[in-house]
């Protein structure tokens, strides 16, 4: 099966080129497209340099986001290649030829998975997928000091991974694979928000559409962690970025309730004032 990979990069040339130069000859892959999401450095001139028949590098006029940026790459392998894959992966992600293969045979042997991860290693921890955020879930993550244990509520227990191919609601949106078809049908991410929540609402829609989400728990790869995302947004600005996202999906995928809202920013504005508090003092 053709397959294809979409790298978004944003003042982040240094790791797209370490990522370029660790997979470019990777055999199991078709094409790689790079999406430049407006960078502000010299990042577009310096991909551009790898360009080549397999490599093409994309420029967006403007950057709209994580989900716009990865979806003009989608779109690129939808209409211009005959690949029937398509893997989304940061540019700090480290991966192995082999681990691709891997993926690519799941697919071919399960027609009815549409979207495929592995196991994620980061900041010494190992994400497997995750389920799908309850209430109760989003209004501890806008709580001070307990936010952290927010995703507790979210996590499988451990043995839920009996299998090596495992269903779960939401795959860690680092790196995945998943089928061209499917992604449309789905109409690919959901360009309203601009970064953070893109995993969960690809989760929602999958489920919506009665689409498998799957974790092969045999494979990994490893994520050095949000470096774009940390060089170009402080720690109060991607708090904001993050609860923006969260109220858009509780609103338009959840179809949360007035009082359910007004509670979820009301804790928001307690949580971000002591922000605020803890910047001044």
């Amino acid at each position: 099966m053709k397959t294809g990979i979409v790298i978004l990069n944003y003042n982040d040339y240094e790791n797209t080129i370490k990522m370029l130069e660790q997979i470019m000859d990777y055999k199991c892959l078709s094409k790689i497209v790079v999406v430049d999401n407006c960078s502000t450095d010299e990042s577009l001139e310096k991909i551009r340099l790898f360009e080549s028949k397999k490599i093409i590098v994309l420029e967006c006029s403007q950057n709209k986001g994580y989900a716009y940026g990865n979806n003009l790459g989608l779109k690129y392998l939808e209409k211009e290649t005959n690949c029937e894959l398509a893997i989304i992966s940061n540019p700090d992600v480290v991966v192995s030829e082999s681990v691709i293969e891997a993926l690519i045979q799941d697919m071919k042997k399960d027609e009815t998975i549409s979207f495929l991860g592995p196991k994620v290693l980061e900041y010494g921890h190992i994400s497997k997928g995750w389920k799908l955020p309850s209430f109760a879930s989003e209004l501890v993550s806008t709580m001070n000091y307990f936010n952290r244990f927010s995703f507790l509520l979210q996590r499988y227990k451990d043995s839920y991974y009996q299998e090596k191919l495992c269903d779960v609601e939401v795959i860690h949106g680092c790196f995945f694979m998943a089928r061209l078809k499917d992604f449309k049908k789905i109409k690919y991410f959901d360009p309203h928000t601009f970064l953070y929540y893109e995993e969960n609402i690809l989760g929602y829609k999958a489920r919506a559409k009665a689409m498998r989400v799957v974790v092969d728990t045999s494979l990994s790869v490893q994520h050095m962690g949000s470096l774009t995302v940390d060089k170009s947004l402080k720690k109060i600005k991607k708090y904001k970025a993050l609860k923006k996202s969260m109220f858009y999906y509780e609103k338009e995928y959840r179809h949360l309730n007035i009082l359910g809202m007004a509670l979820l920013k009301l804790f928001y504005f307690i949580s971000l004032g002591i922000l605020y508090l803890t910047f001044w003092i």
